[in-house]
């Protein structure tokens, strides 16, 4: 497993190239990509390498916040270490409305009724069909490969999608928080788990229709939140690097 300091990154001494592991706390409407992109162009300019690598070990929908694993130099070899890990994430699933791709990113395709929907049914939902080993269907608005094409894709193109079920593993499924037509929950599941398609396929289950709301995640293996750099922050401070012509982590 990948080592990383708990400091606070004005008190530490990086070595990029040789390789470090960021925490990252990605803000709201950022791609994964343009977190490691951000981070990339201001190390190009830090240790005055064009090429140097940088990776994440598992991609965060835009509309999501939370803890992005970064690798630099070196340590992006080791990123499937930490592909497989399981993960925890906090939310909101709103109830009485559908959309296409799940979440708040599409617009509301179909209403439903909310009124008969009870903190008790929910819950006996979740322990009796969304807990331990079950069978999912990503959305088609994902990033999962069909006939050599990101589904996304296809979606947006109006083009029909057919994505298999997945097994996958959910360890805990907590709701926090009932206040209809939002629910708050706790989550806790394996690898390739969509929390988009365990938000929609619970609203089916109470006889109505949902979507994510809102989405954070806060744990991935022993790796914690609590400990990840503000993205915005860091960059700062890495842009302050520059300005000062510090080198930081070159060879």
């Amino acid at each position: 497993m990948i080592e990383h300091s708990q400091l606070p990154y004005t008190e530490r001494s990086f070595d990029f190239v040789a390789g470090e592991l960021l925490l990252i706390d990605k803000p709201k409407g950022w791609t994964s990509f343009d977190v490691v992109n951000r981070i990339r162009y201001r190390l190009r300019k830090i240790t005055g390498i064009k090429k140097i690598k940088v990776g994440h070990s598992g991609t965060l929908d835009p509309m999501a916040t939370g803890l992005l694993l970064i690798a630099t130099g070196k340590f992006t070899k080791k990123l499937t270490e930490l592909t497989g890990l399981p993960k925890v994430y906090t939310g909101t699933i709103c109830f009485g409305e559908s959309t296409p791709s799940y979440d708040a990113e599409t617009e509301a395709d179909h209403n439903y009724p909310t009124d008969h929907i009870t903190e008790e049914q929910l819950n006996a939902l979740v322990k009796a069909k969304f807990f331990g080993e079950i069978d999912q269907k990503p959305p088609i608005f994902s990033a999962i490969k069909v006939g050599g094409k990101r589904a996304y894709k296809s979606a947006r193109a109006g083009q029909a999608v057919e994505i298999p079920m997945r097994r996958v593993v959910v360890s805990q499924f907590d709701l926090t928080r009932f206040e209809m037509p939002q629910v708050d929950f706790v989550v806790a599941c394996s690898k390739g788990t969509y929390i988009r398609s365990l938000a929609h396929d619970l609203g089916h289950a109470a006889d109505s229709g949902a979507h994510l709301c809102a989405l954070r995640r806060t744990k991935i293996g022993d790796f914690d939140i609590e400990t990840a750099y503000d993205c915005n922050a860091f960059a700062e401070w890495l842009d302050a690097k520059i300005e000062g012509g510090a080198h930081v982590g070159k060879p």
